[in-house]
């Protein structure tokens, strides 16, 4: 099987590395690979929040799965895209996804549903801000 691991920091690294020692993968891609990337995956000119981009690839290169590390892309609807193209996928939704991209949206949702966190208030004003 084709991996491509998307993202280029050391969590992806880390990835590509494990996957890459399994019996069932022949290759792994990774997007933008960083040096320690370079050394252990094939490396393709796609920015990891090119959704159409990494896609694209992916049907082109015929990949098996695709692992996404970073968070951006998933907020942007990489997974959702993939899904939708019929390429498995590791990674939420970017619904999903908006919980950890979004940390006011995470503490007002658990204000809402009532899930224990600590006090917050966010503010669009910096005197506000300040002030609080």
């Amino acid at each position: 099987m084709k991996v491509l691991v998307v993202g280029n920091g050391g969590r992806e690294h880390a990835l590509a590395w494990k996957i890459n020692q399994s019996p069932l993968v022949e290759t792994v891609f990774s997007t933008r690979p960083n040096a320690g990337l370079a050394q252990c995956t094939e490396g393709l000119d796609v920015a990891p929040t090119d959704v159409d981009g990494i896609v694209a690839a992916s049907k082109n290169l015929e990949v098996g799965m695709v692992v996404v590390g970073p968070e951006a892309p998933l907020v942007a609807g990489l997974a959702d895209a993939l899904v939708e193209a019929g390429i498995p996928v590791v990674g939420p939704s970017a619904a999903a996804a908006h919980l950890e991209g979004s940390k006011a949206y995470s503490k007002a949702l658990m204000q809402k549903i009532g899930v224990p966190t600590a006090e917050f208030a966010t503010f669009t004003d910096l005197s506000a801000g300040l002030a609080y």
